[in-house]
């Protein structure tokens, strides 16, 4: 089959619409993978801001009392927000958090085995345990 040399105007309007598309992209995506990302900062019940560099941060859309949950692995330390207010939780195990992540039901994992009575729960942080961030 022999192909038409001559091409028509419809088909060269989509062809430079394709290429300034590509071009576009392009461009979006290298200066998306050029910018320097700033570290979040929160602001933890009793403690004031605190830098989420160090810290691994998820969204949790599939509880009622936990909105996100921040963990930095290396220090032990937790950080919730639970319904709008952030609180911390330190020397935390992995084996605890990571049951935090896939517990059934997130908020009765968080109130039996992580957030303490008023004070003095196995996690809260007080003395030297308050981490310096």
């Amino acid at each position: 089959m022999i192909t038409p040399y001559f091409v028509t105007l419809q088909d060269r309007l989509f062809c430079a619409i394709v290429k300034s598309m590509v071009k576009t992209a392009t461009a979006l995506l290298l200066h998306l993978l050029t910018v320097e990302v700033d570290s979040e900062a929160i602001d933890v019940r009793d403690r004031g801001a605190v830098d989420l560099a160090t810290f691994e941060c998820r969204d949790i859309n599939r509880s009622s009392i936990i909105q996100r949950v921040c963990y930095d692995r290396a220090q032990s330390n937790l950080i919730v927000s639970v319904r709008g207010l952030y609180d911390q939780y330190c020397n935390l195990p992995p084996v605890i958090f990571d049951g935090l992540m896939s517990a059934p039901s997130m908020g009765q994992f968080f109130n039996r085995n992580i957030r303490g009575s008023a004070s003095g729960g196995a996690y809260d942080c007080w003395g030297d345990r308050i981490p310096k961030y």
